[in-house]
C-alpha cells in the first residue's frame, strides 16, 4: 500500500520539470535555507539539495516524506511531517517554496491565510516567499479532448494515470482521474481520484500577503506543458 501511494504521487507529479530552472535560480539567489512546503516525495527539495542548498522538507503525508528520506540519504535535506496551515518550527528560512499549487490545496482563504501567517512567521529578516498558482483551470468534459495519460511500467506491470474531467465548483476545482493497474497476465483494476484545487489569482493572495506583513515582489510565469497546467509564482517578501 505504501508502496503504490509513493508510485501514483510519482507517476503525477514527479515527471513535472519545467519550474526546476526557476527554483534553482532563486535558492542560488536567496539566502538559505529552503523550506519546501508541500514536498512529497522530494521534487522540488532534491533538485536543490542535489547541488548542496540546505532544504527542509515540509508535508503532512508520512509515506512520501519517508520515500523522501531515503532518495536524499547523503544529501543536505531533512524532513518535517507537517500540515501547511500549522507548522511551527524552531528556525528561519531565508526561502520558502510553495511549488506546484500546494497551497491550492489549503481549503480556501482560511486555509491560504493560516499558511500565509506560518510562513511569515517563518521567513528570515527580509525573507522570500514563492508560491506556484494555477490561475486558469479550464472545465473539459470525460471523453472530450483528454490529455495523454501518465504511464509507468515495471517487472511486467503497468500503470495508467488518465485524467477525464476538470469541473468548475465556483470557489475550486475538481480534477479527477482513472488509476488504472495492468498486471504481466493482463488483468486490469482502477480506482477514481479526485483532488479539489481552490481558485485564486495572483492579486488576491498577494493581498492576503499584505494583510500578514509580506509585500509583493513581482511575479514569474511557468509555461503549461502538453501534460501540465502553467502557473504563475507568486514572490512576497518578508
Amino acid at each position: 500500500m505504501s508502496a503504490g501511494h509513493v508510485l501514483w504521487h510519482d507517476l503525477e507529479c514527479g515527471g513535472y520539470d519545467v519550474d526546476l530552472p526557476f527554483w534553482r535560480w532563486l535558492a542560488g539567489r536567496e539566502r538559505g535555507p529552503v523550506l519546501d512546503v508541500g514536498a512529497g516525495t522530494g521534487r522540488v527539495a532534491l533538485a536543490l539539495a542535489s547541488r548542496g542548498v540546505e532544504v527542509v522538507a515540509l508535508d503532512r503525508d508520512p509515506v512520501l516524506l519517508a520515500s523522501l528520506r531515503e532518495r536524499g540519504e547523503g544529501l543536505p535535506v531533512s524532513t518535517v511531517e507537517s500540515d501547511a496551515r500549522t507548522f511551527a518550527l524552531d528556525r528561519r528560512f531565508g526561502l520558502i517554496l510553495a511549488p506546484m499549487q500546494s497551497i491550492q490545496l489549503l481549503g480556501g482563504r482560511d486555509g491560504r491565510e493560516a499558511f500565509l501567517s506560518c510562513a511569515a512567521a517563518h521567513l528570515a529578516p527580509a525573507g522570500l516567499l514563492a508560491a506556484a498558482l494555477a490561475e486558469d483551470l479550464e472545465d473539459f468534459s470525460a471523453g472530450l479532448d483528454l490529455p495523454e495519460p501518465d504511464v509507468t511500467a515495471g517487472g511486467g506491470w503497468t500503470w495508467r494515470s488518465q485524467p477525464i474531467a476538470v469541473r468548475d465548483e465556483g470557489t475550486r476545482v475538481a480534477i479527477e482521474r482513472v488509476r488504472e493497474t495492468i498486471a504481466p497476465e493482463g488483468t486490469r483494476s482502477a480506482t477514481h481520484d479526485l483532488v479539489h484545487l481552490d481558485r485564486v489569482s495572483a492579486d488576491t493572495f498577494e493581498e492576503e500577503g499584505r494583510r500578514v506583513g509580506l509585500r509583493a515582489l513581482g511575479r514569474r510565469a511557468i509555461p503549461p506543458t502538453d501534460d501540465y497546467v502553467g502557473s504563475t509564482v507568486v514572490m512576497l517578501r518578508g
